[in-house]
């Protein structure tokens, strides 16, 4: 049986970065964004409207007074796009070893008995790496206030508790569906951690 790591995280915690290092270490196959690509090209859906569709519940449907719903007006791709995730999630932990990032993979793969992680951090450390982090859309930040930067990250983190939620049923980051919680907050080397974690897996 291959050995699947799972990550859940908070944006903001370093999660992503702590994933990529574990992985290095353990000489695994790291999948994050590669989902969004490959969901792409089986649908010929944007990679933009695949990650938002991919990372918000669905919004139910409701009647507008001409006669249709939006249903009738809109085409939902939404389906579509969860079962190409469910496929390709699956697919890849069949193949090798592999660490996944975020999209519910822990739930999708509970058959498979992955070692689930969830990460986290207090708001002051989430401000500080989305500042320091480049490759983040929120990094740079300078246009925004502490404040307007805290309320993007607690939103973000909403949308992924509610898609969490709602797909699974349990409760994002509710230390119960998880085997490892990790509190990165003090956390200045994530590799020193990644270390620890890697030799525990």
């Amino acid at each position: 049986m291959s050995r699947i790591i799972t990550i859940g995280r908070e944006f903001g915690s370093g999660g992503r970065e702590l994933a990529r290092y574990i992985a290095e270490i353990l000489s695994i196959a790291y999948y994050d964004r590669e989902i969004i690509t490959e969901i792409s090209k089986r649908t010929s859906l944007s990679e933009k409207y695949i990650q938002n569709v991919a990372e918000h519940k669905p919004v139910i449907p409701f009647p507008i007074h001409t006669g249709r719903t939006f249903w009738a007006v809109i085409p939902d791709y939404g389906q579509d796009v969860q079962k190409e995730q469910h496929d390709i999630i699956r697919e890849i932990a069949g193949k090798s070893d592999c660490l996944i990032v975020g999209r519910g993979a822990d739930y999708i793969l509970r058959d498979e008995k992955p070692y689930r992680i969830f990460v986290y951090s207090d708001d002051e450390s989430k401000l500080r790496r989305c500042r320091e982090n480049s490759s983040n859309d929120y990094a740079k930040g300078e246009e925004m206030t502490d404040k307007e930067l805290s309320k993007r990250i607690e939103q973000i983190n909403k949308a992924r508790a509610d898609y969490y939620e709602f797909y699974t049923g349990q409760k994002w980051g509710g230390k119960s569906n998880y085997d490892l919680c990790v509190n990165t907050s003090r956390v200045t080397d994530l590799r020193k951690i990644a270390q620890a974690i890697a030799s525990m897996c």
